[in-house]
């Protein structure tokens, strides 16, 4: 499904390498976590992926189902199926939440050459995925993320993604800054998307999130690159140990 070769990336601004060469393949079905240390270049990667300003690929390829992702403008990606979580979503004052919801969801429809939903059937949809996520009514109609706390924001990022339906779901940091019960309430909106047509690919500093989120594979990333990859036993060994005996491997 996702498929990233050689992908070199620079600031646009300086001339600093910041991915060096990140190869990394996720199939359809399958979960993908990325940890690593702080600067290794995982949260750049989920920015290129979703066509962030700023960034300069300068060498290699990212492709969704075959498409060139690279190629796409950031509406387009969504259009093609891939959605980003942000670690820290923005407020966006004077838009309601439902307003923004269903503006989002035709859109992508209408790029796909489906119909629009209606207001009545959207509104069933909304209500019944905010319900498994423990949003209330109240809630879905504030200005996005207007006064929500961290908690309430990651759970509103999963809604969205619940309404949207993509393919490729990249999570950046989503369990930054949640306690225990956010962060279960987050992982169980995750789980019920997972099924044989659509990829997860979850970027974490925590092992607790892997707890809920089971992911098939485990990416250590560092200085740009992927350096190794293993089960969910290599974020235990992350969990216990560091990184320092991963990075001394491949000095």
């Amino acid at each position: 499904m996702l498929n990233i070769n050689n992908l070199h990336v620079k600031l646009e601004e300086e001339d600093k390498p910041i991915l060096k060469g990140v190869n990394l393949s996720v199939e359809a079905g399958s979960v993908h976590a990325i940890m690593g240390p702080n600067g290794s270049g995982k949260s750049t990667m989920s920015y290129v992926l979703s066509g962030r300003d700023g960034y300069a690929v300068t060498e290699g390829t990212a492709t969704l189902d075959g498409a060139d992702l690279l190629a796409m403008e950031p509406e387009e990606r969504a259009a093609a199926g891939l959605f980003l979580a942000f670690q820290y979503p923005v407020e966006i004052p004077g838009v309601g939440n439902m307003t923004f919801l269903r503006t989002a969801l035709n859109a992508q429809r209408k790029a796909r050459g489906k119909p629009e939903v209606s207001a009545g059937e959207f509104l069933k949809l909304v209500r019944e995925k905010a319900k498994s996520l423990q949003i209330d009514a109240e809630m879905l109609k504030r200005p996005v993320n207007v006064g929500f706390s961290g908690g309430e924001k990651k759970r509103n990022e999963i809604l969205q993604m619940a309404v949207l339906e993509p393919r490729m779901c990249v999570l950046d940091e989503t369990d930054s800054g949640l306690d225990v019960d956010a962060m279960r309430l987050v992982a169980d909106g995750v789980n019920a998307l997972r099924d044989a047509g659509r990829s997860f690919l979850v970027i974490t500093h925590y092992q607790r999130l892997l707890d809920h989120i089971r992911p098939d594979v485990v990416h250590i990333m560092a200085d740009g690159r992927i350096i190794t990859s293993g089960g969910p036993e290599l974020a235990l060994e992350v969990e216990k140990n560091g990184y320092a005996d991963l990075l001394a491997e491949v000095a």
